[in-house]
C-alpha cells in the first residue's frame, strides 16, 4: 500500500496533509465457515516505512505511466514492523428463496483489529443479489474496509451478482495518520469515526469469481479537503 499527500510535485508536503508512507505486508487467516456464519481470523505482518519500497514501486508505475513524479518521500515515516490482528464475523440473513434463479440476502458484521498498524472496532451491512448466487460474504477488498473473503462455493454454470455495503469504524489507531509509534515524525489529526460505502458487481464462471468494487470513504484527518475514492479488482478461484 502506498499512501500520499495532494500535492506530489512539492518536496516539503504541508504539515496538514497526510505523510507519504508504504506498507509491505503478508496475510495469513483461519475462517469457519457453516453456511449461514463466517468467522475470520486473520494475522498480518510487514514493515512500514523505506523498506516497504513503496517509494520505488511509486516513482517507476510514474515513469512508466509518464506521470508526475512524487518529490516527497524523503519525508515518509520511518522503518517500523508492523502487526495486526483482525477479527470478523458475518452472518447471512435474509436470504429470499431463488425465483427463476435469482436470490438476494443481507449479511450484517462485526468485528476489529488490534496492532501497531491499525486498531479499530467496525460494523456494517452489505446486500446482494444476483443469478445462482455463489454462498460468499463478498469478494476480497483492501482493508480497513468491509470485510470479504476468497472462500466462496459456487453454483453450477455462471452466476452474477451485484452488492452494496456500508461500514462504519470506531478508530484508535491508523499509524499512516498518527505516524510512527515510538518515533518523533510527521502526523495529522485523526478522526475517531469513519463510514465507508462500497459498491460492485461480481461474476462467477466455472469456480472463478471475478470482482470489481468501488469505495467512497469519508474524511480520516481534520485537515482533509474531500473525500476518499478508489476501486479494486480482484479474481479468486476454488481448487
Amino acid at each position: 500500500n502506498m499512501y500520499t499527500p495532494d500535492g506530489i510535485a512539492l518536496r516539503d508536503p504541508p504539515l496538514d496533509d497526510r505523510p507519504y508512507a508504504g506498507w509491505l505486508y503478508g496475510s495469513i487467516g483461519l475462517i469457519a465457515e457453516t453456511g449461514q456464519r463466517l468467522d475470520q481470523l486473520e494475522l498480518t505482518l510487514g514493515i512500514v516505512g523505506p523498506a516497504s519500497l513503496a517509494e520505488q514501486a511509486q516513482k517507476l508505475i510514474h515513469e512508466i505511466t509518464d506521470a508526475q513524479e512524487p518529490r516527497g518521500w524523503d519525508t515518509q515515516l520511518e522503518n517500523e514492523p508492523g502487526v495486526v490482528l483482525t477479527y470478523q464475523r458475518s452472518r447471512r440473513g435474509f436470504v429470499s428463496e431463488s425465483v427463476s434463479g435469482f436470490g438476494f440476502d443481507a449479511t450484517p458484521h462485526t468485528g476489529g483489529a488490534l496492532g501497531n498498524v491499525f486498531t479499530y472496532a467496525n460494523a456494517g451491512l452489505m446486500l446482494r443479489f444476483g443469478q445462482r448466487l455463489p454462498l460468499d460474504y463478498g469478494p476480497p477488498r483492501i482493508q480497513p474496509g468491509l470485510p470479504g473473503s476468497g472462500f466462496f462455493v459456487p453454483q453450477e454454470g455462471f452466476g452474477w451478482y451485484l452488492f452494496a455495503g456500508v461500514e462504519g469504524r470506531a478508530v484508535a489507531r491508523n499509524i499512516f495518520l498518527d505516524g510512527n509509534s515510538f518515533e518523533d515524525g510527521p502526523s495529522v489529526d485523526r478522526k475517531t469515526f469513519v463510514a465507508d460505502i462500497q459498491a460492485g458487481v461480481a461474476i462467477v464462471v466455472d469456480g472463478i469469481r471475478f470482482a470489481y468494487t468501488h469505495v467512497l470513504r469519508s474524511k480520516e484527518y481534520d485537515d482533509q479537503e474531500k473525500t476518499d475514492t478508489f476501486g479494486s479488482l480482484s479474481v479468486s478461484f476454488t481448487f
